[in-house]
């Protein structure tokens, strides 16, 4: 016994002193509050380790239970506060850098299996002659009817060079077809544009990465090779669930005249208190040469629609926010998804981070986009019969422990989240994605007859006029004065 009281004293100590060291940076930032250090806790969290090393069934890995302590402590605080172990952080700086290692394909879900909506082209999965439609069954012999989307899109993803057993269901094919693929590294593409029909251009946005400013304006240069005279442009951002911050200030100041404020933050530090312009320094501060600098001069004038839903969420909603402001753009769709937060990446080693959330973030005239989203000028839904699924997806203010909104109380009642996935599950059965860009693409059809002065057929539901910006115009720019500089935060 004398023994057992010993070893616990001894991981207490250790474990404190361990815990001491970890929060010296803290500790000074606490001085200056005039906080001290909660000992007492800490005295608690050493003694529950203590208690878990000497009495649990089994033996646990010192590695294992601090991480997990990490983990636990970061994510208890909101939705997006997480803690990053070393394949957590490859897979982040891997997706904000716009690569991947994986076979290659874009996929959805489609009766509890991964259907292939696309195969990238010149990667793994595409030279092996995978096809958009069909259905992956298993991966590495595993079934994975009823698995998440996200664990079988990391069952597909490994180390460069390494093998990956694919089965397919095809139709047309009388028998399961596999594949065996080496994985390669894979670069995404997350910008797409085209002229729809003479005069008008669509630019969808997937995703907020690295390379999103400088994609975007190859892409709208093109268009403008292909058609000098645009007279619309609808800027897609469906379904696009954010990423770093400096894209969607590209972005939007693609759109606005030089130097307007996009976005501000703030939080606890001085450092979170910040604005960000419409300047390369923003945008694309290593880069030799700005990636707007040659765009067509009538960019900045032509008519624009910003296509959102419940999907848009974080850098989407800054740069639908920006544009609707100033009022250079018509938003049309849905309300966005409602993240207004900043997730700042914390580095703790060579291979582990925490990133967590540090401010809110603004639109130019103050608006707090955090659990509320941006409500469009136009409500819209998906599909000529409704708005599908889109009505029933979960938003930031039905998430736990979400932030609040500084701005304004959250006075609308919670919905039932579990009755909403047992009617989207449902509707699942019978509905149709749709193909954003294509010409069953209802939302798109609506923002083209907005264009010619067309009716638009808008949704049966009661708008509510958060935003409160009027009409939207093309040429009328607020401008707002509140200089400091940018910052590399990730989201």
């Amino acid at each position: 016994m004398g023994n057992k009281v010993k070893s616990i004293g001894l991981i207490g100590l250790g474990m404190v002193a361990g815990v001491a060291a970890s929060f010296q940076f803290s500790a000074i930032a606490q001085k200056v509050s005039g906080s001290p250090l909660p000992l007492e806790e800490l005295r608690q969290l050493s003694d529950v380790f203590g208690l878990i090393k000497t009495d649990y069934v089994e033996t646990v890995d010192d590695k294992k239970l601090l991480t997990e302590a990490i983990s636990g402590m970061v994510s208890s605080l909101d939705p997006h506060s997480v803690y990053l172990d070393k394949k957590a952080f490859r897979e982040m700086r891997e997706t904000v850098a716009g690569k991947f290692v994986g076979i290659g394909v874009e996929v959805g879900l489609e009766d509890g299996y991964i259907k292939v909506v696309s195969p990238i082209e010149d990667t793994p999965a595409f030279k092996a002659g995978i096809k958009a439609g069909d259905l992956i069954t298993r991966i590495d012999g595993t079934l994975i009817k009823g698995m998440s989307l996200d664990e079988s899109v990391k069952k597909m993803r490994g180390e460069p060079h390494s093998k990956v057993s694919v089965t397919i269901s095809r139709k047309d094919e009388d028998k399961p077809l596999v594949f065996n693929v080496t994985r390669e590294e894979i670069r995404v593409q997350s910008v797409k544009a085209k002229i729809i029909e003479p005069g008008y251009a669509w630019v969808r946005i997937s995703q907020f990465q690295e390379p999103t400013v400088d994609d975007m304006a190859k892409k709208i240069t093109a268009l403008y090779q292909q058609d000098p005279h645009i007279k619309g442009l609808v800027l897609d951002l469906r379904n696009d669930p954010g990423g770093v911050v400096p894209g969607a200030i590209g972005v939007s100041a693609a759109f606005l005249p030089k130097d307007q404020v996009i976005v501000s933050t703030n939080g606890q530090l001085q450092s979170a208190k910040e604005t960000f312009y419409g300047r390369q320094e923003f945008y694309a501060p290593r880069a030799k040469h700005d990636p707007l600098a040659k765009l067509p001069a009538a960019l900045k004038e032509v008519p624009m629609v910003v296509l959102v839903n419940a999907g848009s969420a974080s850098a989407s909603e800054i740069v639908a926010g920006a544009l609707q402001d100033y009022q250079r753009a018509i938003v049309m769709g849905q309300q966005t998804f409602g993240k207004g937060s900043v997730q700042t990446l914390r580095q703790l080693t060579a291979d582990t981070a925490v990133k967590l959330t540090t401010a809110r973030y603004y639109t130019p005239k103050n608006r707090s986009i955090q659990a509320r989203g941006i409500t469009p000028d136009m409500l819209v839904d998906e599909t000529a019969e409704g708005d599908g699924l889109n009505g029933l997806r979960v938003r930031e203010a039905d998430l736990q422990k979400h932030l609040g909104n500084d701005k304004e109380p959250e006075g609308e009642a919670k919905r039932d989240v579990l009755e909403d996935e047992q009617r989207i599950a449902a509707l699942s059965k019978k509905y149709k994605p749709v193909e954003f860009g294509s010409k069953d693409d209802f939302q798109l059809a609506q923002a083209l007859n907005h264009f010619k002065g067309l009716p638009v057929k808008l949704s049966k539901a009661e708008a509510k006029p958060a935003n409160d910006v009027g009409e939207t115009k093309p040429d009328t720019p607020v401008k707002t004065e509140t200089p400091l500089k940018p910052d590399s935060k990730a989201k």
